[in-house]
C-alpha cells in the first residue's frame, strides 16, 4: 500500500476566514491535526520550513510534541533550509525528537527555495567560504550534519576532562536516523547527485526545469535516474521516493464555497529563481474523479510517498474531512 501523508506549510495571518491568525495557532493545530491524522489512517505528517515569514520555522519543538502526542504516523519536514542551520546543533535536536517520536522522523532537507530576506542565511552568520555557492553551503551542512547523526566524532576530546584524546560524537543518537534523511530535489541533476549520496528521494509540485514535458513525466524521469544511480552506487537498502500534490476533494459545502469555483487546470511554466520551473498542476473536484487523475500520474504512480498538501488556516476540523475523503475515497486508485 502506497503511504499517504499531509504536507502543511503552516501559514497564520490574522486575515478573514482565517483559523489560524497567530504563531500560537499554527503550532498547536499543527499538533492537533497530526493526532486527527493518525487516527484516519493518514501514514505521515509533514511540514514546510520557511524563515522570515509567518510560517513554520523551527520544526523539532513542534515535531518532538507530535512525536509525543502520536504513536504510529511518520513525522517529517518538506523540507529544511539547510543553509540556515547549525549542522551539529541540528544533529542534537533531530536526534532527540526522533528519539521522543520512537524513531518515526523523516528529515527532508535541501538548499531550500527563494526566501522573503534578500541574505536571510548571511543573517544567522552563514555565508559561503569563497568561490562556493549558497547549494555549496547546504550540501556541506548536510554531509556534515549526516556524519553526526552517524555517530561520527566531530569534536576533539578534552584529556584534561576525560584522561584520553580522542573524538567526540554528539549526543543523544538515535539509531536509524541517518537512513531516514531525504534531499529536496528540483531537477534531474540533484536527483543523480541525491542517488549517489545515498539520502531518499523527495521531489515537490514544483521542477526548477522544463523540458517541455508534462509535469508528472518530467518528475518520473527524475524518478528514475535517482532509482537508477542509486542502484549503480551500490546501496544495500531500498530507497523512499516521495512526490506532493495539491489535492483538494470537494466534499460538503464548505469545500464548494471555498474551492468549487477553482479549476484543477494544467501544468504551469514560469521564472523562479533565474531560470524556468514547472508546477504541476491543484487537483480540484469529486474524490472519484480526483482518484482517477491521480492514478493516471506517473510519478504518483512511481513513489512510494505521496503528501498531499492542506490549506492548515481553514483548521483542524476542516483538514481532517479532507484527509478522511483523500484516504477513503482516493487513496484506493493509487496502489
Amino acid at each position: 500500500m502506497k503511504r499517504i501523508g499531509f504536507l502543511s506549510f503552516g501559514h497564520w495571518q490574522p486575515v478573514p476566514g482565517s483559523l489560524s491568525r497567530t504563531a500560537s495557532d499554527a503550532l498547536l493545530q499543527a499538533i492537533d491535526l497530526a493526532v486527527a491524522a493518525e487516527e484516519l489512517g493518514v501514514d505521515g505528517a509533514y511540514y514546510r520550513v520557511h524563515h522570515f515569514a509567518r510560517q513554520l520555522a523551527s520544526p523539532f519543538p513542534m515535531l518532538a510534541a507530535i512525536g509525543a502526542r502520536t504513536t504510529r504516523i511518520e513525522i517529517g519536514t518538506c523540507v529544511i533550509d539547510m543553509r540556515y542551520e547549525n549542522p551539529l546543533y541540528m544533529a542534537e535536536d533531530a536526534a532527540a525528537a526522533d528519539l521522543i517520536s520512537g524513531g518515526r522522523l523523516q528529515l527532508g532537507v535541501s538548499r531550500g527555495s527563494p526566501e522573503t530576506a534578500l541574505n536571510g542565511p548571511e543573517t544567522f552568520g552563514f555565508v559561503p567560504p569563497d568561490g562556493q555557492t549558497d547549494a555549496d553551503l547546504a550540501r556541506a551542512k548536510t554531509a556534515l550534519f549526516r556524519e553526526a547523526i552517524a555517530g561520527a566524532g566531530v569534536a576533539e576530546a578534552d584529556p584534561r576532562m576525560l584522561g584520553a584524546r580522542g573524538a567526540l560524537a554528539i549526543q543523544p543518537q538515535s539509531p536509524g536516523l541517518a537512513d531516514r534523511i531525504w534531499w529536496g530535489s528540483g531537477t534531474r541533476a540533484t536527483a543523480k547527485w541525491t542517488g549517489e549520496q545515498g539520502m531518499n528521494l523527495m521531489s515537490s509540485t514544483l521542477l526548477t526545469e522544463d523540458t517541455g514535458v508534462p509535469f508528472d513525466e518530467l518528475q518520473a524521469e527524475q524518478i528514475d535516474i535517482f532509482r537508477d544511480t542509486w542502484r549503480a552506487a551500490g546501496w544495500e537498502r531500498e530507497p523512499r521516493v516521495s512526490v506532493s500534490r495539491s489535492v483538494i476533494p470537494i466534499i460538503d459545502d464548505e469545500s464548494r464555497r471555498y474551492f468549487g469555483s477553482r479549476s484543477d487546470g494544467e501544468d504551469q511554466v514560469g521564472y523562479l529563481d533565474g531560470g524556468l520551473a514547472r508546477f504541476g498542476r491543484d487537483y480540484v473536484g469529486p474524490p472519484d474523479e480526483i482518484a482517477e487523475l491521480l492514478a493516471r500520474d506517473a510519478a504518483v504512480q512511481a513513489a512510494d510517498t505521496v503528501l498531499m498538501t492542506v490549506p492548515n488556516q481553514l483548521g483542524v476540523d476542516f483538514n481532517a474531512r479532507l484527509l478522511e475523503s483523500i484516504i477513503r475515497d482516493v487513496r484506493p486508485a493509487l496502489g
